[in-house]
């Protein structure tokens, strides 16, 4: 799994998210606080909810001061309750107003997908399905958003285009039908690499099982659909649904016996958890 932190993509977002909110200079503290100034903030939950990101926050901060102090009685995945501080900093007064937008944008962000995930996993825990995110991530944040899926408690599909196979409608079209994509993935890929085929009826169902696919897709069905292609599927590849997933659906879709259901709203639909930063102490 890759650690986010280290991740290059980490680094360079930092940069552009300081980057575009700074510019040539933050010209509100400049005028206003003095270099050698010192002070105290609190980062407070308006909201119940999961932390996460915060070695993410903290980045943030010393990247803009090494200075600064960042420090939290939480880890991510933790619950957190309105009205109680997640993390006091100390140092630059100026640093301390300077990055702090861009580290309550992330922090706000992360917590607000790892507390959609932990929610919407209550749904399956009488079930043996796993929730797992999609690529509808937001361009430049995917690590952060898997990572903040992971934290939530739900799981990850593939990373991107490069570590893991997922023949899709188009793919099948340019092949000319799902045997002869499998067979061309087969041929030109290394057998440790699984195959999934997205399917549409119950027709290409048995396409993919004729096919050997090791994990069959079912995109858009309905319930009865779901149900028939399990069936028909009988444990012989892994079963996976996807499209158009709603919280309200999944202990349902649960049910029926599927092993993996896909929900591209983990991460492009979750609404940013309520936080904010109070200076409570400074000095000249």
């Amino acid at each position: 799994m890759i650690d986010y932190l280290s991740c290059s993509s980490t680094k360079k977002l930092i940069e552009l998210a300081l980057e575009e909110d700074i510019g040539s200079g933050d010209i509100t503290t400049q005028s206003l606080v003095p270099r050698h100034a010192l002070g105290q903030g609190e980062i407070v939950a308006k909201q119940d909810a999961i932390i996460c990101g915060l070695d993410l926050a903290r980045l943030v901060f010393k990247r803009l001061d090494k200075t600064i102090d960042f420090k939290t009685g939480y880890t991510d995945g933790q619950t957190v309750y309105a009205g109680k501080t997640v993390a006091s900093v100390s140092g630059a007064l100026a640093g301390l107003l300077t990055a702090e937008r861009t580290a309550l944008n992330f922090l706000q962000r992360l917590s607000g997908i790892a507390t959609k995930a932990r929610r919407h996993i209550q749904s399956l825990r009488k079930t043996s399905a796993t929730l797992v995110d999609t690529r509808k991530t937001t361009p430049g944040w995917r690590v952060l958003e898997k990572y903040a899926v992971r934290v939530g408690g739900a799981a990850n599909h593939r990373m991107g285009l490069y570590d893991g196979v997922l023949i899709k409608d188009n793919h099948i079209a340019a092949c000319g039908g799902i045997l002869n994509a499998v067979n061309l993935a087969r041929k030109n890929l290394s057998h440790l690499i699984k195959i999934e085929v997205e399917t549409t009826t119950i027709a290409e169902v048995r396409e993919a099982l004729e096919a050997n696919a090791d994990v069959i897709m079912l995109d858009n069905m309905d319930l009865d659909q779901i149900k028939a292609a399990v069936a028909q599927i009988n444990k012989k590849a892994l079963v996976e649904i996807s499209g158009g997933i709603t919280a309200d659906k999944l202990a349902v879709l649960a049910s029926t016996g599927v092993d993996l259901i896909s929900m591209g709203a983990l991460t492009h639909s979750a609404s940013a958890v309520d936080l904010s930063m109070n200076i409570i102490q400074q000095t000249q």
